[in-house]
């Protein structure tokens, strides 16, 4: 095995790539754990063929095929590691001589997308550490909203004093929200070298917080008042939004707000970089393809560089502030953005995550062997724009392709640019790069076909991981509820401590947790936000997995139609960030959601008090079982919490604690009014009864 890859650019080094210390370990394991597999597998079978217990063995074999399959798709991306070592410093190259870079910020609605967030995530990209005239930030605005329109204005103006402020200073938090905030590690560390500068520094932070100022006001009544709009360039634009004007039918509105060939700072030293406002065209007979259709309006809006190489795209692992000491929601996602990334490395590049992500544009124009060439000669990929940006032509040529009806009859969105089809556009156009979320799993273009046939198939099997997240909601289920309900009946459904399979499922629960534990360990984590983050992958399985799995069930069936909702990054509510900072588990809205996930951890609960009875007072032997359910337990302490102990806004809804209660309970009095139909729990062969319902039925005999 190579250890070490060396990648340069005109001989400087740039990079060293290396393997993962734990491949070697982790292909020996694999190996062991395929075998322990395989025959589990064989042990279900068995029992299949043997016993009379069919409908348990098939639920139980169901599940351990899902599971077997899941590891699997880990698996491939845990036996060729890497980690590489970056070498900025040692490239050469002048900043005339960087390429140009074109940042898409997506936004879709003001109230869950505060405009003064978008403002900031604009300034700060307008601060890089990179030539300004070589950056042009486009703002796609989905929702059409004149008060995002409004916000990025005032954040133009900001920009002639923040952009020079952080230059002069060498400001590492280039959000303005952040630099200002207590939490800015940056300003600390500056604070020695802005003591000459701390009137300028409060005199930024006054103009930041007067603009918010405004910028909030407008958003909190609903509307931009004439008097609020200082910038008589574009006093007319805000003419458009009329009475007809709505999110979902509206005109194309394109705004440049900042021009690098003629803006410059408030002291004439600094060039700015561009700045563009996109809402593209929007009707309600026409399909706009949620966020995969913004982004390629904006593709088509680019001024891209003269960049020719077989570079597809360079990612950045997604980081994030705010995130609570132990991540009880798992927020960081550890495993998508560090875990499975340097798999991927390993194989034959990482996967497109949606974000952090500089592409060439080349690689939205077909595989490196197939050029597919768009309809009009401008949008080519290879074009470098020789006209300012606000040229007639160039403004009208972007107007046509923000136009509804532009991608009629093209190749856009199927063959050339960000793919139509999924709700996940990242994840789908990231693996027809690779080739050159659930619903993906049985389409054409299906990871486990598509992809081991046209990749290989340890990338195949890493792109399965994702898709296939659903099927977690399977073996979640029957393990969550049928175990359970078999040490309440007092009977098995796994081998007893004297049967050599017992060994079988204790090395295959430990082993597969363990490795867990050590990719996390190895890549910066925590036992505490390890724990965190496979409870969480239980709770989503019984939540968002399982109701996305009838979801697409449904689709299939055509009786109901994909929905995107944007997710509201909004928080006002102290109580609720104060339970976070406390790493308390917030339950308070009232979801049917919750109810899978409450009924489970509810027949858990008795499961484990009458399981731990049966074994400390009659002698039971239903080992494995009672593991299994102390382990759910533990997982469901804040369920629990939740239902009983809480009194805050954050507990769990009385009306799903109660249906919740209400389904065990109804199912256990259907059992009583039915006792002379065999319930399937009974179906067991009597090898599998514990020994304590034994001896409690002999008992009761001797007594009569």
């Amino acid at each position: 095995m190579e250890t070490h890859r060396k990648n340069s650019v005109v001989g400087n080094i740039l990079h060293t790539c290396h393997p993962c210390r734990r491949t070697i370990p982790y292909r020996i394991y694999a190996i062991f754990h395929t075998c322990g597999i395989i025959a589990l597998m064989y042990h279900h079978v068995h029992s299949l063929v043997t016993a009379n217990n069919t409908l348990i063995t098939c639920l139980l074999l169901l599940s351990d095929i899902v599971l077997a399959f899941m590891w699997a798709t880990t698996t491939s991306l845990r036996l060729n590691p890497v980690h590489r070592t970056e070498c900025p410093e040692k490239y050469a190259a002048k900043p005339e001589d960087f390429p140009k870079l074109d940042v898409f910020l997506c936004t879709a609605d003001p109230y869950k997308e505060p405009p003064m967030m978008v403002v900031n995530t604009a300034l700060s990209v307008m601060a890089y550490e990179y030539p300004s005239d070589k950056i042009s930030v486009y703002v796609s605005d989905d929702g059409g909203s004149s008060l995002t329109f409004f916000a990025l204005i005032e954040a133009a103006k900001f920009s002639k004093q923040w952009l020079p402020f952080c230059k002069k200073n060498n400001v590492q938090d280039r959000s303005p929200e952040v630099y200002f905030s207590s939490e800015s590690h940056s300003r600390s560390d500056e604070a020695e070298n802005l003591k000459t500068n701390i009137l300028k520094c409060e005199v930024e932070q006054m103009m930041y917080e007067d603009m918010k100022s405004r910028v909030e006001h407008v958003v909190e009544s609903g509307k931009v008042e004439t008097a609020f709009i200082t910038c008589d360039q574009f006093r007319g634009v805000f003419d458009l939004w009329t009475d007809k004007f709505s999110r979902h039918d509206h005109p194309t509105i394109i705004q440049v707000l900042q021009n690098s060939e003629t803006d410059m700072d408030n002291t004439r030293k600094y060039i700015m970089p561009n700045l563009i406002y996109v809402s593209r065209e929007k009707s309600k007979v026409s399909p706009h393809h949620f966020k995969a259709g913004a982004l390629n309006t904006l593709l088509g809006s680019i001024r891209d560089p003269e960049i020719k190489s077989g570079l597809g795209y360079v990612q950045f692992p997604q980081k994030f502030l705010g995130v609570s000491k132990n991540d009880i929601y798992a927020c960081e996602n550890k495993r998508l953005f560090n875990i499975n990334m340097v798999g991927f490395d390993g194989l034959m590049g990482p996967t497109h995550v949606g974000t952090g992500c500089f592409f060439n544009r080349r690689a939205f124009y077909g595989p490196p062997y197939l050029l597919i060439l768009p309809e009009i000669n401008e949008l080519k990929p290879y074009r470098i724009a020789d006209k300012s940006i606000k040229a007639q032509d160039v403004l009208s040529l972007a107007h046509n392709v923000a136009g509804c009806i532009y991608e009629y009859n093209t190749n856009w969105g199927s063959k050339i640019g960000f793919r139509y089809g999924s709700l996940v556009e990242d994840y789908y156009t990231g693996f027809m790069l690779h080739f050159g979320l659930f619903e993906m799993s049985f389409s054409k273009y299906s990871p486990i076909t598509y992809g081991i046939k046209s990749l290989d198939l340890l990338m195949g099997l890493g792109y399965c991981n994702s898709p296939f997240k659903p099927f977690w909601s399977i073996p979640l289920t029957v393990y969550g509820l049928l175990p359970q309900l078999a040490l309440i009946s007092g009977v098995s459904v796994f081998p007893k401590a004297s049967d050599p399979w017992f060994w079988l499922y204790i090395i295959l629960f430990f082993g597969a947790y363990a490795q867990d534990l050590s990719d996390f360990l190895l890549e910066g984590g925590t036992y505490r936000k390890w724990w965190n983050d496979q409870r969480m992958l239980m709770i989503k399985g019984l939540s968002s997995f399982f109701f996305g799995f009838i979801e697409f069930i449904l689709k299939i069936l055509n009786l109901s139609t994909p929905k995107f909702n944007v997710t509201s990054k909004a928080n006002d509510d102290d109580e609720q960030r104060k339970r976070y900072e406390q790493e308390i588990f917030d339950f308070g809205t009232s979801s049917s959601m919750f109810l899978p996930l409450t009924t489970v951890a509810i027949v858990n609960l008795l499961a484990f008090v009458w399981g731990l009875y049966g074994i400390l007072f009659c002698g039971g032997e239903l080992y494995l079982e009672l593991l299994l359910v102390s382990f759910a337990v533990v997982n469901c302490l804040p369920i629990y919490g939740a239902m009983v102990l809480r009194k805050d806004d954050g507990k769990l809804s009385k009306r799903i604690c109660f249906l919740a209660g209400n389904l065990h309970v109804g199912s256990y009095c259907v059992k009583l009014l039915r006792p002379q139909v065999t319930s399937p729990l009974r179906l067991i062969h009597n090898n599998n009864t514990s020994g304590w319902f034994k001896r409690k039925k002999h008992n009761m005999n001797e007594s009569v």
